[in-house]
């Protein structure tokens, strides 16, 4: 019910966006890790196991290390469907047997993509495609792989739900982008980036060091 893309800038940023037909997809699919990498947990979700596959990461396995150690200790393996970007860019996926649908995988330089009941197993590798030859930030690149999959074919059905997560050593996520339940949530989410890009710095400044950041602009801040 979900198509997804792990990627990674190349510069320490790492990324993941999803889409799917069930609702608040990115609130259970997207795994981030400063420095570690990026994991998508999909397709009969297990949320758990993009923590294990991080945790994992962390302590020094590559992407497809990772993957074989977290499958192998999972007795319900079969019905999950894994994407793994580590720190160094290599990638892995995983499809267990009882993925839905039609399934399809893709890989780039830099960033890795899976889906499951597809409208062609094409489309994972074309949002790799678009991916490789997009440019700008991190966060654009990802959102244009998304849009070129859903030109691909996409899901079978419609989709509903769509996040973009991206964590920049900072600590925390400082693009975490969610639309949880909406009639064209890539759109969407596209129009939610359009309003975050250019205040993202800002926030990283107030958590950061609050007494350089600037003022709010709202109503009631009077610096």
């Amino acid at each position: 019910m979900t198509f997804s893309i792990a990627a990674t800038d190349g510069a320490g940023r790492f990324g993941l966006a999803v889409t799917s037909s069930s609702p608040a997809v990115a609130a259970r699919c997207a795994h981030l890790r400063d420095g570690v990498g990026a994991v998508s947990s999909q397709n009969i979700t297990d949320p758990r196991l993009g923590t294990l596959l991080l945790d994992e990461l962390e302590a020094g396995a590559s992407a497809q290390e990772a993957l074989d150690a977290v499958v192998r200790r999972t007795p319900s393996a079969a019905f999950r469907q894994l994407v793994v970007l580590d720190a160094r860019g290599g990638s892995a996926v995983f499809s267990g047997e009882h993925a839905l649908g039609v399934i399809g995988t893709g890989q780039g330089a830099g960033c890795v993509s899976a889906g499951n009941m597809l409208a062609d197993p094409g489309v994972p590798q074309a949002i790799c495609a678009a991916f490789e030859a997009s440019t700008g930030e991190l966060e654009e690149r990802l959102l244009a792989a998304l849009l070129a999959g859903e030109a691909a074919g996409g899901e079978a059905g419609p989709v509903r739900s769509a996040g973009l997560s991206v964590v920049s050593g900072h600590g925390w996520r400082d693009t975490d982008l969610r639309v949880d339940w909406h009639e064209e949530p890539l759109e969407e989410l596209a129009r939610l980036l359009e309003v975050w890009l250019p205040q993202r710095h800002d926030y990283v400044v107030r958590g950061l060091d609050p007494a350089a950041s600037v003022g709010y602009g709202v109503p009631g801040d009077d610096r």
